[in-house]
């Protein structure tokens, strides 16, 4: 009977360790996520837990450890001891009524409950940070038709193509916004570490939220780079139902029932080619293009294979954007050869947090790594667009340089912006085949860049809108200058069955 009892005492303290240990690494895992990426929304956190993280940068996956989970093991570990530890020495309190009690070591019972509670309230602590709630409360339970009501199928509005197709170039600037401006642009910054994007802006067209160089804002869905391509590729945000795997995103389908950009440009004869420095498997990227289309996909495997980079290479999330710009030369010297049109799109990796990487072409002229590494990834896609504009397919060539959504670096942005400071994401179209003067002071987002991007390189929309996005070009008022942003945001976090059964899964 009393190797019974002993039998069930260590399995209740067994029990307990592991609740406290959930209820800590949840509580580590929150402020680590936090301190590293900033509030980005739970959608977010879901689409990472459940995407394909191989190919991650290590120092991210290194740093959880270090953080998270070793602090983690030593506090439960220092918990259980005090918690639930059978020590011999006893110490007891005298109750009002005369009564003693042991409080320490606390009787197994109490010791039990102490640890629910602990673990509970660790727990409901860590779902407070990472806003669980607030995505329970708008993406879970409340269910709204506004995607269906607003959703334009683009299989189902004429799109005309200008006689001469105009190739197009779009390059994704990992995290870049335009907050990064010093004050004299409207930016939330002391100095300007992105003065060649800055006057590229001022140059050429910029789509902005004031009068001198702006840009969007990403709502929910979109604050991730995946989530940001979705939206510009196809004018909705990423969103994961409860119960989706993402990787379904990525194994035999990707949002097989929205057409995107490269589903248009393929029916009109496009050769079409993606890149990035890193794995293009990480949480679905290449998945998501060749599942619409794309013809290449060229990353830092294929890189190794073309002699970009040594077979043994990995630096940062890959190889660095020095070595992926002159990729892209290589690749769009032999595309531009082709018969065919050509759209080649590429996202670069230097500016990603926490700090980004500094390369071999970096200087140090401003005060953070973080600010020296966006000047440098400033200089070098300058560079890279007067590369482009000194060769021959230029002239039939439009030009999209986008941010792909605000940084997610949480200590940069703390320590240098300006708590109230509204966050936008930089935009740039060169050598655009369409023209506006109704560019400025627009309240947009990345959802609108799905139809403005096919309208730069001339294609004519009958009702200027696709997807959730409208034509920046024309005159028709975005969703978000049409009903306020914030209720634009809280209606795309809602719950929506078309979403979940038309454009995720395709049914009839």
């Amino acid at each position: 009977m009393k190797r019974t009892k002993s039998k069930k005492s260590a399995f209740a303290a067994v029990i307990s360790a592991i609740l406290i240990f959930l209820g800590v690494l949840c509580f580590f895992s929150a402020v680590w996520y936090i301190n590293v990426y900033g509030k980005v929304g739970f959608d977010a956190i879901l689409y990472t837990l459940f995407s394909n993280i191989g190919g991650a940068e290590t120092s991210l996956v290194y740093g959880y450890l270090l953080y998270a989970a070793l602090p983690a093991v030593i506090v439960t570990a220092t918990l259980s001891a005090i918690i639930l530890f059978n020590w011999k020495r006893r110490i007891f309190a005298t109750v009002p009524s005369g009564r003693k009690i042991r409080v320490f070591p606390l009787p197994r019972a109490a010791a039990v409950t102490v640890s629910l509670l602990l673990s509970l309230v660790l727990i409901v602590f860590a779902a407070g940070e990472v806003d669980l709630f607030d995505y329970i409360k708008h993406s879970a339970v409340r269910s709204s038709t506004f995607i269906e009501d607003n959703y334009v199928s683009p299989e189902k509005v004429k799109i005309t193509f200008p006689e001469k197709k105009q190739n197009l170039i779009f390059i994704y600037l990992e995290s870049m916004e335009t907050s990064f401006l010093s004050a004299d642009y409207h930016g939330g910054n002391d100095v300007n570490p992105m003065s060649e994007l800055c006057a590229l802006a001022q140059e050429n067209l910029n789509f902005s939220h004031n009068e001198t160089v702006g840009g969007f804002y990403s709502p929910g869905g979109t604050e991730w780079t995946v989530g940001a391509m979705v939206a510009m590729n196809a004018g909705i945000p990423l969103k994961l139902p409860i119960g989706i795997d993402a990787n379904n995103y990525g194994v035999d389908s990707f949002l097989p029932g929205t057409a995107t950009i490269s589903d248009i440009l393929h029916e009109n004869g496009y050769y079409q080619a993606f890149m990035c420095g890193s794995e293009s498997a990480f949480g679905g990227r290449k998945q998501f293009f060749e599942c619409h289309k794309t013809d290449d996909v060229f990353d830092l495997n294929t890189a190794k294979e073309d002699g970009i980079v040594p077979e043994d290479y990995k630096v940062w999330w890959g190889m660095e954007d020095l070595h992926l710009f002159e990729y892209a030369k290589l690749k769009l010297t032999e595309i531009s050869k082709g018969d065919k049109p050509f759209a080649f799109s590429m996202l670069t990796v230097d500016t990603h947090h926490v700090g980004g990487y500094v390369c071999s072409k970096c200087e140090n002229k401003f005060p953070t790594q973080y600010e020296n590494v966006l000047a440098c990834s400033s200089r070098q896609t300058y560079e890279f667009v007067n590369w482009i504009k000194k060769q021959s397919f230029y002239e039939n060539t439009t030009i999209i340089l986008c941010g792909d959504h605000p940084t997610m670096d949480g200590d940069f942005v703390a320590n240098n912006l300006p708590e109230d400071y509204e966050r936008r994401v930089y935009n740039c179209f060169i050598n655009a085949r369409a023209t506006t003067g109704n560019s400025k002071n627009r309240v947009f987002t990345s959802i609108d860049m799905f139809p403005t991007i096919l309208a730069a390189i001339g294609c004519q929309i009958k009702g200027d809108r696709l997807g959730l996005g409208v034509n920046l070009f024309s005159d028709t008022p975005t969703l978000s200058e049409s009903m306020t942003a914030e209720k634009f945001k809280e209606e795309l976090s809602a719950k929506s069955n078309f979403y979940d059964y038309k454009l995720l899964r395709r049914t009839s």
